[in-house]
């Protein structure tokens, strides 16, 4: 018998916590449910889901204080369910570490879709996002080990989200490739949909920052105007004769 992936549904209002459990057992998980915070943290240490949806009001506390306990306890998918409709909010939650963001009210069967393209990008604890190019790249004060996802920049270890991982990884193996919005939305959601492609500069945002980089620099993510994205000046010290920069292959 195949056992089931897990969900948690982290929602206080009770006709929605029935919604999102009844959507997400018919797409063939174990769901568990929390009305708040505290409980939903307490059910992630003790049954390790694979997918967290969580209300940004909760009674508790808020719901961006419970992504960020989230994220130092588990890697699960999570989606953030509000009925907050301003792009601070979702930026915010992005930032936090969400990895998708629904306004209510939302159509079940796009709730469905999106959680079906999210289990289809791979996990942390598995294996690599890009396992054909598996290794370690290093340019200048930065390196980027695709094996252990770890990002270090002059000594120091960078925490990255899955996702902003998920792009540096691939800017990095690929540094003179420029790349279009909507192929970073089919390499790291592997999907189409539309909605990604402003997602998309959300997370290349938060990178960026998270680097001591701007896109005025472009010093590791550079913007190509009426394209997307490719590595930055700093994947180019490669050319110099001086350059430290390397990729050492596992």
């Amino acid at each position: 018998m195949v056992e089931r992936p897990g969900a948690l549904v982290i929602e206080d209002t009770a006709e929605m916590r029935r919604l999102l459990c009844e959507v997400l057992r018919m797409a063939g998980f174990e769901v568990s449910e929390a009305a708040t915070g505290a409980e939903g943290l307490d059910l992630v240490a003790q049954r390790r889901p694979d997918l967290v949806t969580l209300d940004l009001m909760l009674p508790d506390m808020d719901g961006i204080e419970v992504c960020r306990r989230l994220r130092g306890m588990t890697s699960a998918y999570v989606i953030m369910v509000s009925g907050r409709t301003e792009e601070a909010d979702r930026l915010i939650g992005l930032e936090v570490g969400a990895d998708d963001y629904m306004t209510k009210p939302f159509s079940p069967r796009e709730l469905a879709a999106r959680v079906a393209a999210m289990f289809r990008r791979p996990r942390r604890e598995r294996e690599s996002a890009f396992p054909e190019r598996a290794g370690v790249h290093e340019f200048g004060d930065l390196v980027v080990d695709e094996e252990s996802r770890e990002v270090h920049l002059a000594g120091r270890p960078v925490p990255l989200t899955r996702i902003e991982f998920d792009l540096l990884a691939l800017f990095a193996s690929n540094p003179r490739r420029v790349w279009p919005r909507e192929t970073l939305t089919r390499a790291i959601w592997h999907t189409d949909w539309p909605g990604n492609a402003h997602v998309i500069d959300v997370h290349i945002a938060n990178l960026r920052r998270k680097l001591g980089d701007d896109a005025r620099s472009g010093h590791w993510v550079r913007t190509v105007h009426g394209v997307g994205y490719r590595f930055g000046d700093g994947g180019d010290m490669r050319d110099g004769p001086d350059s430290r920069s390397a990729v050492r292959e596992r």
